[in-house]
């Protein structure tokens, strides 16, 4: 059996359950950890039986012998230099969206994963789900006929929604719509998209971080299907999950409804009050197996690399991906449907926008 040496940069929420879960692969023949927190690198380590760790992701880069790399780094703003240096160095990558904080930057880690020949994914774990792989074969085996419209709806508890909001100034579009933008494009396959129309409310996150508390976009395909996409992250303390969402998918012969609220793991306790259970979007390690979709996509990107087999998640359409919610925040501001590819109007607007913030 063929394996091969990874590294995980950056092991909090999400490196922590790729590293775990790469520690239980027969695949890794060796696992090195990186994260600036020493405390929590030496607690993965203990955790992983990592053979190096360190607090420079340098030194993950002049190893030779590392082939895969995982970036799991916080703020989002760190994606673009430590993926351009593990691309440049040819290592293959996934990392974590976004792709990067600007067209620009996406646009040059594709370039450097082609020259280098490298595989290059983003971490859309959604499309690991079973009920949007299941989406997926209804769609493309024709049980649904035509697709007519598609209706998302994803709202996270305010604990969690305050977590990401504290760390990064993106929109709800840009940080939880975006899961959505990506499987929906991808059951939609090949049409793209062509106008966005957005809008946001103020609430909660806006003394917080000078966020929507949550946005609904209208997104209109180039054949003709509509795509309304609800994003949020404000949902009350006493809320029992983490993240909730509802799908609706009709056709010109049949509709589909998926419920990912995940009410069906009903935990209610003394101390704690009502729960719904394995309800984070990445999943969790229940024992012996693992709930949710972070770790088949995790060792799916490995198989990807050994096998010699496209990634699941294209970088171009993770490029697309950011584009649209790109559009999706100037619409928002200009209170004005916006075109995609996006103009150099809207680029102009755009750059406005991340510059007051």
């Amino acid at each position: 059996m063929k394996q091969v040496e990874v590294a995980i940069i950056g092991t909090g929420w999400c490196g922590g359950i790729r590293a775990q879960t790469l520690a239980q692969s027969a695949l890794v023949d060796k696992l090195h950890l990186c994260e600036i927190r020493e405390d929590r690198l030496a607690e993965v380590r203990q955790l992983t039986g990592a053979a190096t760790a360190t607090t420079d992701y340098h030194d993950i880069i002049r190893n030779p012998a590392i082939e895969v790399v995982y970036i799991s780094t916080t703020p989002e703003g760190t994606h673009y230099p430590i993926a351009r240096d593990c691309l440049k160095a040819g290592k293959h990558v996934l990392l974590e969206k976004p792709i990067g904080l600007d067209l620009s930057e996406a646009d040059h880690l594709i370039n450097i994963a082609r020259q280098n020949n490298v595989k290059f994914t983003i971490g859309y774990s959604q499309r690991f789900n079973p009920k949007i792989a299941y989406a997926k074969k209804k769609i493309k085996d024709g049980t649904l006929g035509d697709v007519v419209n598609i209706m998302v709806s994803r709202h996270l508890a305010r604990g969690l929604g305050s977590k990401i909001a504290n760390r990064v100034k993106l929109s709800p579009a840009a940080m939880e719509s975006t899961h959505d933008l990506d499987f929906v494009f991808w059951l939609l396959e090949p049409a793209k998209p062509v106008r966005i129309y957005s809008q946001g409310a103020y609430g909660y996150m806006k003394d917080l971080n000078g966020s929507y508390d949550c946005m609904w976009s209208t997104v209109t395909m180039d054949n003709g299907v509509v795509v309304v996409l609800g994003g949020g992250w404000n949902l009350p303390p006493s809320y029992p999950n983490y993240c909730a969402t509802w799908i609706e998918i009709t056709g010109t012969e049949g509709a589909l409804m998926l419920d990912d609220t995940q009410r069906d793991n009903w935990l209610n306790t003394v101390k704690d009050g009502t729960q719904f259970a394995m309800s984070t979007m990445p999943g969790e390690h229940v024992d012996h197996v693992f709930a949710g979709q972070m770790g088949p996509e995790t060792l799916h990107f490995l198989e990807s690399v050994l096998l010699d087999r496209p990634v699941m998640v294209a970088p171009e359409h993770a490029r697309m991906v950011m584009e649209a919610y790109c559009a999706a925040d100037v619409s928002a501001d200009t209170n004005e449907p916006v075109t995609l590819p996006l103009s150099n109007e809207a680029m102009s607007r755009l750059f406005e926008l991340k510059a007051a913030e």
